[in-house]
């Protein structure tokens, strides 16, 4: 029953995405062609079998059984429909042919335009509503490394500091996930090791292996500050309270939040010897009760030193082995004086530069990730279709509105490449046979055009089946 209900949840999601980028995409196309005079007959939402519809003027307003597109046929128009009425009777003023060459170019990108444009106001939205807020990468004096992760295998150890990433200095710690860092022919990461700098090079099919690891390269900072703890855990019994950082398990010194859950996951339930410290200004009395099950060691330059036996205990989700304490979120003062966490604002011009700087990143990184997959130096894995595209939203809905926006903005980017590529069906293919009209002066013939339009469908129907099974069998 959950999985069915999470299948449904990412459904609708997915649906609410689609419906919003083929919304924008497609009044792109019908604002165009209205500003040319040009007869709008249908806008529609989806693909038939039709569910609603209402004429208002000229328009009919549909909305399709259909839900992976929509389009908008325009008199005199081959498209989607493939409507050949027209056919042997000279051209209305009013329809698409009858129109300059310019004026149907600017029809046919249009939609791309408006997806571009949305991504911009997305972007642009987000940055003024809940700013940017990063990690100074001066801050990081030393990260965690992920056994068998990228990370690893590009040759980087727990304790290194990263410089640079694609050979440009690491400013903000986010940016080593940066698209723009990662697509870099080549992607390097260089670091500082006992004092000497070292630069390792990364995947030539970075993409595909993100895609295998759902996105994670295999580097944390997180220490191992305790943000808060569950009524009645193991820890709180034991003694721990907010602000303590726990510095050694088992006697094994630690310094990172990753490094903790590994040994607590794999106690399989046996006691574990904690040391923490905590700050002197928390320290009302360092002398513990006899009753208490932790007990005081002494005072170091970092705060009172305290050392304790914890049993952990079976969470009941997913049966992995915990002690009852979570992190501190970058929100919060803790961590704020610990990396001096940033929240930068933006006024209304500011955020729209940013965000059409972040579409351009955005789109520069997923055209580079095509070329990539075209010539083989990606796989398949590196791309999802519509079955990752769902789980994707829904996961994102799930993490909140900012991480849903992102998401779509993301995917207005990567529907307008994907439209504007030389594939007949597509707006790239309308708009090869329109530069075909404009350099020779004469139309490709009907029948050319009607024959292109079938084989692209085919190809695109084809192409969508085949993604679908392989996002399946990724999946499950």
């Amino acid at each position: 029953m959950e999985s069915l209900l999470g299948i449904l949840i990412y459904a609708f999601w997915i649906l609410v995405a689609i419906t919003i980028l083929v919304f924008v995409h497609e009044l792109g196309h019908f604002l165009a062609a209205k500003l040319f005079g040009m007869r709008v007959e249908r806008f529609s939402i989806g693909f038939p079998p039709k569910i609603a519809g209402k004429k208002i003027g000229e328009t009919e307003y549909v909305i399709g059984a259909t839900p992976l597109g929509g389009y908008v046929k325009i008199a005199g128009m081959v498209d989607e429909s493939m409507d050949t009425e027209h056919e042997g009777r000279p051209p209305e003023p009013y329809e698409y042919r009858a129109k300059p060459v310019w004026q149907r170019m600017v029809v046919i990108t249009a939609g791309v335009v408006f997806n571009v444009l949305l991504a911009v106001a997305i972007f642009a939205g987000l940055k003024m509503y809940y700013g940017e807020t990063y990690v100074p990468a001066e801050r990081v004096q030393a990260v965690y490394v992920e056994e068998g992760s990228i990370a690893d295998s590009m040759g980087m150890h727990t304790g290194d500091r990263i410089v640079a990433v694609s050979g440009r200095p690491l400013e903000r710690f986010e940016d080593i996930a940066r698209p723009d860092r990662l697509m870099a022919d080549r992607f390097t990461i260089t670091v500082e090791r006992a004092g000497e700098r070292t630069t390792l090079l990364g995947p030539e099919d970075i993409g595909t292996q993100l895609s295998r690891t759902e996105g994670g390269f295999g580097v944390t900072f997180e220490s191992t500050v305790v943000g808060g703890l569950v009524e009645d855990s193991p820890a709180q019994r034991a003694g721990l309270e907010p602000a303590d950082r726990i510095i050694a398990v088992n006697d094994q010194p630690i310094s990172f939040w990753r490094q903790l859950t590994q040994k607590v996951e794999a106690s399989d339930g046996q006691a574990l010897a904690l040391r923490w410290v905590r700050p002197d200004s928390l320290v009302q009395d360092p002398d513990v009760p006899d009753e208490a099950s932790y007990r005081f060691v002494e005072r170091t330059p970092q705060g009172y030193m305290f050392e304790g036996d914890i049993v952990p205990e079976q969470a009941e989700d997913d049966g992995r082995f915990v002690i009852g304490i979570y992190g501190p979120s970058f929100s919060e003062e803790i961590l704020r004086q610990e990396y001096g966490i940033v929240t930068q604002r933006f006024g209304i011009g500011e955020a729209f530069v940013e965000g059409a700087r972040d579409t351009w990143m955005n789109t520069s990184a997923i055209a580079v990730s095509l070329q990539r997959l075209f010539t083989g130096r990606e796989g398949m894995d590196s791309i999802g279709g519509p079955v990752m595209v769902a789980k994707v939203a829904g996961d994102a809905a799930s993490a909140g509105a900012d991480r849903f926006w992102f998401i779509v903005a993301i995917l207005s980017v990567t529907l307008a490449i994907v439209n504007i590529l030389p594939i007949p069906a597509l707006d790239g293919g309308h708009l090869m046979f329109l530069i075909y009209e404009a350099l020779t002066r004469r139309e490709p013939s009907l029948r050319v055009r009607m024959a292109l339009q079938q084989i692209g469908m085919v190809i695109l129907l084809l192409l969508m089946v085949f993604l679908i099974f392989h996002d399946i069998f990724r999946l499950f």
